[in-house]
């Protein structure tokens, strides 16, 4: 996205010059405190000890001593994950955009969740080449174009997955291929729908709500929306 600045033309008045006005110019010492932290440079944490307590097929857990930035020393727990794609996909050609939308079983949520396509980076597989293997699997529609929007952390407080948006326009419907464990519903619901559900609270899953708002933003911005879908 971009913004445009108007610079509004003015006439430009030298001031008079005053007479007997005194100039001070006071110089005060740098806090300890403030030049304790401009002085540090360091943007990460230095890790003193590491090691794995976990190790599974999607994600694996370190417990770690680290030395933050500011200088405290803490334990520090890590799920780590190898990153995943969340795709966007949108008719866009009607008046009214529509978004795919798929409904499946949650066991961390118990629950069904509506949600955007989405899914792991393999091991060497490049982020859009991820997104269109995910929108097919899952729901069977291939896209003519692709755009990565955004890329966000999913819960940095204690998880080190990335998550990466890709807007797909110019779809073409097709047959899904799930994976075994998967069982997933779809439907194209309109934007309009779509941020309603968000407002109700039937969308409850972060990485929709935020890629729908994202949209819902973008369409309503004249200036912006031939360069969001081009």
């Amino acid at each position: 996205m971009s913004s445009e600045v108007l610079v509004a033309g003015s006439e430009v008045r030298r001031p008079r010059p005053e007479v007997g006005r005194l100039l001070y110019i006071v110089c005060m010492a740098k806090s300890a405190t403030r030049k304790k932290l401009t002085g540090n440079k360091r943007s990460r944490a230095r890790i003193l000890s590491s090691r794995t307590v976990y190790r599974g097929p999607v994600f694996w857990v370190t417990s770690d001593r680290v030395e933050e930035p500011g200088g405290v020393r803490v334990r520090r727990d890590l799920i780590h994950h190898s990153g995943s794609v969340v795709v966007l996909a949108v008719d866009d050609r009607g008046a009214r955009l529509r978004v795919l939308l798929e409904r499946q079983y949650r066991h961390a949520a118990h629950d069904y969740l509506w949600e955007l396509p989405a899914g792991r980076i393999d091991a060497g597989e490049q982020e859009m080449k991820a997104a269109q293997r995910e929108l097919l699997e899952e729901t069977g529609y291939r896209a003519s174009r692709w755009r990565r929007i955004f890329k966000f952390y999913a819960s940095p407080g204690f998880v080190a997955e990335t998550m990466s948006v890709y807007l797909a326009t110019g779809l073409h419907s097709g047959q899904a291929q799930p994976e075994e464990d998967e069982v997933i519903y779809k439907r194209m619901v309109p934007l309009t729908s779509a941020v309603r559900m968000i407002m109700n609270g039937t969308i409850r899953d972060a990485k929709t709500i935020s890629s729908v708002l994202w949209l819902e933003y973008v369409w309503h911005k004249a200036k912006l929306r031939k360069k969001a879908f081009a």
